[in-house]
């Protein structure tokens, strides 16, 4: 059997198997509790598999994997970013969130602030790093596709488009959950058994797998300089990663699908548990396909590096033309595919009720639409977002998927996460701040990247890759200014107090 036999075999399979799983939840799936939230019945180990199934991501399998083959130790400092990220949400968001919003961020800033212009606000900003994020997933979706099936980049880009479309319009967050649960352990399942592999054939001794790559590519390999050789660069991009999880909308839609907020921490304690295990093989993984592939034919299969991976089950199966390098090759990539579908799918629902729930039915409609109409908006907007997502995905052509993910983070730390913090933790603070601090944080994170080295070269204006050392403190700064030169009605101040008890102690929630 060959190649495209095997590969296609398995996408068929991954691909069935969700559809079965997209079917039975459609018919689950009628009200918008249901639709945004799966009807807060996920217990918290599932949603801590379903968090891990959202939070690795092509970035995380794909990209990381890429730049350590490519770079060395510098890649890896992705996995340490986004590993160190879940504490600030353990800490900072994930129990206020779960006691204090309904179905989206903006619902915890609604309910102390005046609701249409953090409504906007929000959806705004959500839209934007969601599209950022689904960027990196498109590129890695088309990359595997390409490879593994022959089919044109474009058309890999379209099909993929159209199956994330598919888990929204039809199964919601409870169809989505599920898809995410299988995709966590499969890829759990496929990065230990290419860890253990390449550690095998080192007989299980680090000093010698790292002497073996040393003596390859030289100890420079090994040590910090060769992708950040700007030590602000690297600080910017670690502000970025670890603060951005907390303001991640489809990470956030998460801690509304639990049913209490002890089941919010349980699931992610379970989430850094899986998540920082699979950071740990990512060395394995990315140094591995350095070592048995070589960098140069990492490179040549695709520009960014994201076929790392995926190229090294092939070569530890016995090479190209063979039948165990192929069946792992279609093994790894059918994965690989069920990871991006099921990314894909949690960031077209965020998107989606971001317009649907906050500026559409809260907005527009002021909280009159029956729950109907709802669902009805958020599945149409899944879709346009879905189109506006592949023609970018087409465009977005040769970039590391890593690093397009960190652009989202820079946004989603600079825009998000100052507003989510002082709602929460600060009385004054008001709906000029919220405001402020969104609108603030979007311009400048997004400005500073159009105007940087990644987007103009040599030409670049800014000097960093990621905006994540300005832009963050920009936007705490501009809440905090918003917050001062904009004057609240005494009621909805108050609120705090109230908004306080219920984010610590559930008392009220939902």
């Amino acid at each position: 059997m060959n190649l495209n036999w095997l590969a296609i075999l398995m996408f068929v399979v991954i691909v069935g198997i969700t559809l079965g799983i997209t079917y039975w939840a459609s018919k689950r799936t009628t009200a918008t509790t249901e639709f945004y939230a799966a009807g807060r019945s996920i217990s918290g180990v599932q949603n801590g598999f379903a968090i891990a199934g959202d939070y690795m991501s092509a970035a995380s399998f794909l990209g990381i994997a890429g730049l350590i083959a490519l770079n060395g130790y510098d890649g890896f400092l992705y996995s340490v970013g986004w590993l160190v990220a879940y504490i600030v949400v353990l800490i900072l968001v994930a129990e206020p969130m779960r006691n204090s919003g309904k179905y989206t961020m903006a619902d915890v800033l609604a309910y102390r602030l005046s609701p249409k212009p953090v409504r906007s606000a929000a959806a705004l900003s959500t839209l934007v790093i969601s599209t950022f994020y689904m960027l990196a997933q498109m590129v890695g979706a088309g990359s595997l596709i390409k490879l593994l099936l022959g089919i044109p980049y474009e058309g890999s880009v379209v099909f993929i488009g159209i199956m994330m479309i598919l888990y929204v319009t039809f199964g919601g967050m409870l169809g989505t959950t599920w898809v995410q649960i299988i995709k966590a352990g499969l890829l759990m399942f496929g990065a230990i058994c290419l860890s253990f592999w390449v550690l095998a054939k080192f007989n299980f001794n680090l000093v010698t797998f790292f002497d073996g790559l040393s003596a390859k590519y030289g100890q420079k390999f090994l040590e910090p300089g060769m992708l950040f050789k700007n030590p602000i660069e690297l600080v910017s991009l670690g502000m970025a990663l670890v603060l951005g999880t907390a303001g991640m909308p489809h990470i956030l839609m998460r801690f509304f699908t639990v049913p209490t907020a002890k089941a919010a921490r349980t699931s992610v304690l379970w989430a850094m548990g899986l998540i920082g295990s699979f950071y740990i093989m990512t060395t394995f993984l990315g140094f591995g396909a350095a070592y048995f592939v070589g960098s140069k034919v990492v490179k040549a299969a695709d520009a960014g590096g994201n076929m790392a991976a995926p190229l090294l089950a092939q070569t530890l199966g016995g090479g190209p033309g063979t039948v165990g390098g192929e069946f792992l090759l279609a093994f790894l990539c059918a994965v690989a595919f069920a990871t991006i579908l099921a990314v894909v799918a949690g960031l077209t629902l965020a998107a989606s009720s971001a317009f649907a729930h906050d500026f559409y039915v809260n907005v527009i409609k002021n909280g009159t639409a029956d729950e109907t109409t709802q669902v009805r908006v958020a599945k149409r907007t899944g879709v346009v977002v879905g189109i506006v997502a592949i023609i970018l995905g087409i465009l977005a052509k040769g970039q590391n998927v890593a690093y397009l993910v960190a652009l989202a983070f820079a946004v989603a730390s600079s825009a998000n996460v100052p507003v989510i913090i002082l709602a929460i933790f600060w009385k004054k603070f008001n709906t000029g701040g919220a405001v402020a601090g969104i609108l603030v944080g979007l311009v400048a994170s997004v400005g500073l990247m159009a105007i940087g080295p990644n987007v103009m070269g040599k030409s670049a204006i800014f000097p960093l890759g990621n905006p994540g050392i300005v832009s963050i403190p920009l936007g705490f700064i501009a809440a905090y200014l918003g917050t001062m030169f904009y004057t609240e009605k005494s009621a909805e101040a108050a609120k705090f107090e109230e908004l306080y008890v219920r984010a610590n102690t559930g008392l009220g929630a939902e």
